[in-house]
């Protein structure tokens, strides 16, 4: 039996970095998302070859060449099925699938609600900045109803997206929103969405400063409608565990507290302009993780699932035994 030496090594921010050329433009925040994840695999301690990060196409889909881990750049918004067959065939793994809002919310979002469904144990990071950076700044399924970003040459036709509602509607257990440029609150909410047994998704607001020039880092920061008495910043994101909000419905929630935090969900989820909150906006124990779902149909999953399986022999021939397959082929 393989000795895994990972207990005994302390791993650091650095350790989960490549040599990569990162060709982001300057002043993007994948930088802070990237940054985030690296922390938040340091921080938990996980041996980069435990971990396996799925990412499809776009700017912010590179980010498996930058994590020292192992990565996986699949199709355009494929890359959730192929986070959950992954999970799926080694439930020792920690999947992190990664991508923008075109990417997810585009081409990707019939896989977005059927992973949200399944309830299988990953963490879902979606880079939102409300354009197609890869392709020259077309507006995303994200960007608001009216909004004309400087790459656009009429204002938006068409509504954008709320995915924190989509992501609650297709059942993701674990919905939250972090801010690229707070990367300190950030890597608290991926460390949280890992550590949920369940589908994690979590929405990522970012300036693109290349494309979308409405939703800036002083627009964020709330640089253009300064207090007037003290001269200070307004801020337009804030946290939600600031007002008190409990994003939890425990095990044993009954059906009044859970419409209850539901509804205050929903409430949360919409606003959006000079009052955006970010941090859980839900944590649901209600419902139980895929995985867990399969090991009570089959018993021996968790020993025996499918990467642990042997399927050929040294020579590479498979050591499948199909004889009682093909015995009941020719009876019937």
């Amino acid at each position: 039996m393989a000795i895994d030496l990972a207990p005994t090594i302390q791993y650091k921010a650095a350790d989960y970095k490549t040599e990569a050329h990162n060709d982001w433009c300057p002043g993007c925040g994948d930088f802070g998302i990237l940054s985030a994840v690296q922390l938040t695999l340091a921080d938990m301690q996980i041996a980069p070859h435990r971990v396996t990060i799925f990412a499809g196409i776009g700017c912010s889909s590179k980010i498996p060449h930058f994590v020292n881990t192992y990565g996986i750049h699949t199709l355009h918004g494929r890359s959730l099925p192929f986070a959950v067959g992954a999970k799926l065939a080694n439930p020792e793994l920690t999947v992190i699938a990664a991508g923008g809002d075109g990417d997810g919310l585009g081409i990707g979002v019939g896989h977005f609600v059927n992973a949200g469904r399944r309830n299988v144990d990953f963490t879902y990071i979606l880079f939102d900045n409300g354009v197609y950076g890869l392709t020259k700044g077309q507006a995303s399924p994200t960007l608001r109803l009216g909004v004309k970003t400087k790459s656009l040459p009429q204002p938006n036709i068409n509504e954008g997206i709320n995915s924190l509602l989509l992501a609650l509607a297709a059942g993701f257990t674990f919905i939250a929103r972090g801010y690229a440029y707070d990367v300190k609150h950030l890597r608290e909410l991926i460390r949280m969405g890992i550590e949920h047994k369940g589908s994690a998704y979590i929405n990522v607001l970012q300036p693109c400063p290349t494309y979308n020039d409405i939703m800036t880092k002083d627009w964020f920061g709330g640089d253009d409608r300064k207090d007037p008495q003290t001269g200070k910043a307004l801020p337009r994101v804030y946290k939600l565990n600031q007002n008190g909000y409990d994003p939890l419905i425990g095990k044993n929630a009954g059906d009044a507290e859970i419409q209850s935090k539901i509804g205050r969900f929903i409430e949360k989820a919409m606003e959006w302009g000079d009052h955006i909150p970010v941090g859980v906006f839900l944590k649901n124990e209600t419902v139980p993780s895929y995985d867990a779902r399969i090991a009570e149909r089959i018993k021996n999953y968790f020993d025996a699932a499918p990467a642990r399986r042997t399927i050929a022999d040294a020579e590479g021939k498979t050591t499948a035994d199909l004889t009682a397959f093909f015995e009941e082929v020719r009876v019937t």
